[in-house]
């Protein structure tokens, strides 16, 4: 999972020179349990790595170099990220 996590994060890092890596890092950890929670909540079985790593890959790529500005929408992203000592 971790080389999942690290990948991705890689990803996000280049696409958004904005963050850090640990935060790229952590961005990547919080939109996957947060696609992972949601359709848990709506009532889909559960269907695996593959399909988690596919949708935050898309998300990367449609708003990767955008992600930190959606921390002023979003409060559950800014406390997380406040949390993790990356927002003042």
């Amino acid at each position: 999972m971790n080389e999942i996590y690290q990948r991705l994060a890689e990803k996000l890092y280049k696409k958004n020179p904005q963050m850090t890596i640990e935060e790229a890092t952590t961005w990547v950890e919080l939109l996957w349990e947060d696609f992972e929670s949601t359709r848990a909540k709506a009532g889909h079985d559960y269907q695996g790595k593959k399909l988690t790593e596919q949708i935050v890959n898309q998300w990367i790529d449609h708003y990767g170099p955008q992600l930190h500005e959606f921390v002023a929408t979003n409060p559950k992203y800014k406390k997380m990220l406040e949390k993790k000592g990356y927002l003042h």
